[in-house]
């Protein structure tokens, strides 16, 4: 049973021309290796944040629900920004 599976891709031009010279620079062995390349950093970076939301996003919404005082307004930030920037002028 096979393993791979052959696809035809549609691609912008220069992305074809950007894959074509990955290719003809010696960076990649074929035009299939950079796309696997893509997809595999593709899938790492979608690991990655949904990680990022599962592990971090969560507990901090979680714990604005909780206490809902230690909520900043944007204004606040606002205002605490620029005052902070006054301060280093």
């Amino acid at each position: 049973m096979r393993t791979t599976r052959q696809l035809s891709i549609t691609l912008p031009n220069e992305m074809a021309d950007a894959l074509r010279q990955r290719v003809s620079s010696g960076a990649y062995a074929s035009e299939s290796e950079v796309i696997r390349d893509g997809l595999r950093t593709l899938f790492a970076r979608d690991q990655v944040l949904e990680s990022w939301l599962r592990e971090e996003v969560v507990s901090a919404y979680d714990a604005l629900v909780a206490d809902p005082s230690a909520v900043v307004s944007i204004d606040d930030v606002r205002a605490r920004l620029s005052a902070k920037h006054a301060d280093q002028q």
